[in-house]
């Protein structure tokens, strides 16, 4: 084994090591995709009668199956120039000249390194994108039938890691599904645009030469009957935009991925956009993590993940290793957004590293949260609920947690302010063990007689006070993911 290979390896990131997202944000993916790009452009020329269409023939024939292509060794030359696309162009050029040497010098014609990564990373998120929504999908159905099967399912809230009042576990469940669909929509909705604006943005590499006698594949027709030879061309071809905006259509259109407004290689909103979805899709699946976490703890264990973890030194652990993965997730990527985030302020035609800096944190929180989809998806599935234990624990204060039932039963006797002191009187006797809830209910001078003994026994029932939270489980329910149309999306 070579050093290199480390990384690819997942050692440390088991979270995404054998999923979707991990296959799709490898190198060998992203080379994939850089490939797509340069091949992506060649057609985009050709169908705008700046290349022939043998050309473009040749370029896929060239990286059909993007073997030959050897990722080491275009990292280790990337040093010299600062991006993989440059070794990759000199590469690509020559495979394509061993194809149809006259179709060679139409590779990477009129783009910039840039174009290329840019383009790339973008097909890459479009393609972990379509996994990891499955899995968010498929994580929210789950949900829906944990939430209804448990609607009415009473357990104990607990606020500031204490026990507050009674909740059920339907509501909970549909609260987890509620962030999900909202994590669904976000990453649904991010926008993924192609990338193409040459050296520096203008698109002047793809626009006619005004001083040119013109191309004879008829390349005016094509920018929509502005020939550069014509009288008054050049002052045309720069309003009209000439054959550039043209290219970047086809060029969009070849790689399914959106049409840009403008180029965008100093205008970063579709890589921040894209980290902070993620960010949120990791942390709303964070908050499922932590509270499995919690609620399999020994002491509660209200819930089991379905098939626990081991332990390499305590073998009658099962550990609640998918939530664990998933809270690390959590933890990761919004850092890693933040990164991208920063990269907004880019300075000139060309950031001097705010670029640069996007690579490996837009990667990684890809691959991290397509993981921890995949692990929630995993989770939620097999999660395993011990509703008597929740019974049980609910039971653990001896039913404080209708203490503040208890004080809005009895503010309209004697006053709010009285019936807390009151309540509080009773809260102190029964945690110190001298009484039961109803029975100091009884004996608290203040309360005592103010209602007959099925009432007083109603008031201390937990499950006598979970609200309206029936009600919300079905609001929630009613909830689709928001059908947001796929190219749309990308448009």
């Amino acid at each position: 084994m070579t050093s290199h290979d480390c990384r690819e390896a997942g050692l440390t990131a088991p979270v995404a090591a054998g999923t979707a997202a991990e296959a799709a944000t490898g190198d060998a993916a992203f080379l994939r995709a850089l490939l797509d790009a340069e091949a992506a452009l060649v057609r985009a020329l050709a169908r705008t009668g700046r290349a022939p269409a043998s050309a473009a023939e040749a370029v896929d024939l060239a990286v059909a199956d993007g073997s030959g292509f050897d990722t080491r060794s275009l990292a280790l030359r990337a040093r010299s120039g600062g991006n993989p696309v440059i070794p990759l162009v000199a590469d690509l050029t020559a495979r394509v000249r061993e194809v149809d040497p006259a179709a060679a010098e139409f590779v990477h014609q009129g783009a910039t390194s840039q174009d290329i990564m840019d383009t790339a990373w973008m097909l890459v998120a479009a393609r972990t994108r379509t996994p990891l929504l499955a899995d968010l999908d498929a994580t929210a159905d789950a949900l829906a039938r944990l939430a209804a099967r448990h609607r009415d399912t009473v357990m104990v809230a607990r606020t500031l890691t204490q026990h507050a009042v009674p909740t059920t576990f339907g509501l909970k469940a549909a609260g987890w599904r509620a962030l999900v669909l909202d994590a669904r929509d976000r990453i649904a909705s991010v926008r993924l645009p192609a990338q193409l604006g040459g050296a520096a943005g203008t698109l002047a590499a793809f626009t006619n030469d005004p001083g040119d006698p013109g191309d004879p594949s008829d390349a005016g027709d094509a920018a929509g009957g502005v020939r550069t030879g014509d009288p008054g061309g050049p002052r045309a071809v720069q309003e009209s935009g000439g054959l550039g905006l043209h290219v970047v259509a086809a060029y969009a259109r070849a790689l399914g991925l959106a049409e840009p407004a403008l180029p965008w290689h100093v205008l970063r909103t579709p890589v921040a956009d894209l980290g902070a979805a993620l960010a949120f899709t990791a942390a709303a699946l964070g908050k499922i993590a932590e509270d499995v976490l919690t609620l399999s703890r020994t002491e509660i264990a209200e819930l089991a993940e379905g098939t626990g973890g081991g332990s390499s030194a305590m073998p009658h652990k099962a550990n609640p290793v998918g939530a664990t993965l998933i809270a690390a997730t959590a933890r990761q990527v919004p850092a890693l957004a933040s990164v991208l985030a920063s990269s907004l302020a880019a300075a000139d035609e060309r950031p001097p590293g705010a670029w640069h800096a996007e690579w490996l944190p837009l990667r990684d929180a890809l691959r991290l949260t397509g993981g921890a989809a995949s692990a929630a998806r995993t989770l939620v599935a097999g999660l395993r609920v011990d509703t008597e234990r929740m019974r049980a624990n609910l039971a653990t204060t001896g039913g404080l947690v209708a203490t503040e039932r208890l004080v809005a039963a009895f503010a309209p006797l004697l006053g709010r302010g009285e019936a807390r002191a009151a309540v509080e009187r009773v809260a102190a006797r029964v945690t110190a063990g001298a009484a039961t809830l109803v029975g100091a209910i009884e004996e608290e001078p203040a309360l005592k007689g103010r209602y007959d003994a099925a009432r007083r026994a109603e008031l201390a029932d937990p499950a006598q006070y979970i609200g309206a939270t029936g009600a919300l489980v079905d609001r929630a329910l009613g909830r689709r993911a928001a059908q947001i149309d796929q190219e749309g999306a990308t448009a």
